[in-house]
């Protein structure tokens, strides 16, 4: 995966189908992305959610394009695309036969049940340690074959949990593997993965069953030259786990990171972070889901009793962070956040990132520019990409939370955004993130004095860059010298607004 800053985009939600988002990266993009994770272009994208409830999971919806249209765009840009690995559409081919022929289908034993991880019943205490993304036991009562059964639903019940230890599971992930490593995809990332393994009496999250089928997942995708990444929000420490196990994990923590410097100036936290965090991460402000808030957060204990493991931020700075993106917002993320709004993820607040910060253009730019000097492979959402706010609208319609931050852009709109000198000016620090030398090393050196932080990459010796941010207001400076002897400074990243 070359180091370059890459773009995650629904192919429906921009650019319309997979050869029309190829085409804005050519034309109106050009240079500025090295890569780009298109998100579910499965059968069906737009399912119950979003496209990670595939029907078909081998088969590109032809409404978006081809396999033919994903192996074009690999020709010229690395390509990242979901393993759906902990569920299936609840309409499958394969499901449905179960719902027809129950215990005597082929396909029976792809599919979890409650029996099927608790044969000899669960208790209480069994029950309540499941980890759940959302409120409720992580069951729902369907007719399998005329008989009721309690089927394993982790997000929605239209959203089927496979067991992976079976030899129909086992088929199945791997059947899908095969199809994006035939087209071309070099980077698959795990969607869901921490809720893939259940062992009955534990968690059933990110157990070390799950580091196990991760670890032996990632081999054999590497055999077919695809790397992986591994998506889990969870407390900061199991990333720095993961990250020991596999090729890349997300910085989930990084984000909170950034709006809590600039909302209170303290940049303690994320600088104590930079400095500790995995170097083989996935750097992302904004994704297709939420602000994870769990990933800087404390760890509760999962007894009563048990103690409190300290996050990068304390609780109370958790409540003024989270109160602080409410207030930014006018309160639209309140009304798509927590509870309300078919959340299944309740420990992230739904706010485009631009928002989250108020629409401050200087602290936006800072905040990507400390985003790319971070060391990994940095990742720019699409509206985050053309600073995109709140839709609020297309929650009222769907009264879906995190459909605030994926709005449906047309032609027009992406011409006036490109427009935009917030926009014109991220595009122009995605360039200088592709071409200087200084990134492709991992070192970071990170210096905080007052409210001022500084980020120094490469060395005296070789290509460096240097990236100096007042988190009091957001005023920032970057300069850098190239392999070649090319050097350059921006005094304030704020010039590029002019």
């Amino acid at each position: 995966m070359r180091n370059q800053v890459q773009l995650i985009a629904y192919a429906d939600r921009f650019g319309g189908t997979i050869d029309g988002v190829h085409r804005l990266l050519d034309e109106k993009f050009s240079g500025a992305f090295g890569g780009v994770h298109v998100l579910p272009f499965y059968s069906p994208y737009d399912g119950a959610d979003a496209g990670f409830d595939p029907i078909d999971h081998t088969s590109v919806d032809p409404r978006l394009g081809s396999w033919t249209d994903i192996k074009a765009l690999a020709a010229t840009y690395d390509v990242m695309a979901d393993l759906i690995v902990n569920h299936v559409s609840s309409q499958s081919p394969q499901f449905q036969d179960v719902v027809a022929k129950g215990r005597d289908s082929a396909y029976a034993p792809m599919f979890l049940t409650m029996s099927s991880v608790f044969p000899d019943g669960a208790t209480e205490a069994d029950l309540t340690a499941i980890y759940r993304p959302r409120p409720g036991l992580p069951f729902s009562a369907m007719r399998l074959g005329g008989e009721l059964r309690y089927v394993w639903t982790t997000f929605t019940p239209q959203q089927i949990d496979i067991d992976i230890t079976s030899d129909a599971g086992r088929d199945y992930l791997h059947q899908i593997l095969d199809a994006v490593a035939d087209a071309g995809v070099g980077f698959v990332r795990l969607d869901a993965v921490g809720y893939a393994v259940k062992t009955p009496g534990t968690s059933c999250f990110m157990t070390p069953e799950t580091f196990d089928f991760i670890a032996a997942f990632t081999q054999r995708a590497r055999e077919r030259g695809v790397e992986v990444l591994v998506e889990v929000h969870s407390y900061f420490r199991d990333q720095v786990a993961i990250a020991e196990k596999v090729d890349y994990v997300y910085d989930f923590a990084l984000p909170p990171l950034l709006l809590y410097a600039f909302s209170s100036g303290d940049g303690q936290p994320l600088a104590a972070w930079l400095r500790d965090r995995p170097t083989n991460a996935v750097t992302v402000l904004d994704t297709h889901d939420g602000i994870g808030i769990i990933d800087a957060g404390p760890r509760r204990g999962e007894k009563p009793g048990d103690p409190i493991r300290p996050g990068l931020l304390t609780e109370e700075q958790v409540d003024a962070l989270v109160a602080g993106i409410h207030e930014r917002t006018g309160g639209s993320s309140q009304a798509a956040s927590g509870a309300t709004a078919s959340n299944l993820d309740l420990y992230q607040i739904n706010s485009t990132y631009y928002d989250a910060l108020g629409r401050d253009d200087a602290a936006y730019l800072a905040a990507r520019a400390i985003q790319f000097f971070a060391p990994g492979i940095p990742q720019v959402y699409y509206v985050g990409a053309l600073a995109g706010g709140n839709d609020s609208e297309l929650l009222a319609r769907t009264n879906v939370g995190r459909d605030i931050n994926r709005h449906y852009y047309d032609d027009a709109e992406i011409d006036a955004a490109l427009d935009r000198p917030v926009v014109q000016a991220l595009l122009q620090l995605c360039r200088l993130r592709n071409s200087i030398g200084a990134f492709d090393a991992a070192d970071l050196q990170v210096t905080l004095a007052g409210t001022v932080l500084t980020l120094h990459r490469g060395g005296a010796q070789g290509p460096r860059a240097c990236l100096t941010v007042d988190l009091a207001d957001g005023s920032a400076s970057m300069d850098w010298t190239d392999t070649v002897g090319v050097t350059g400074r921006l005094e304030d990243l704020r010039q590029l607004l002019d």
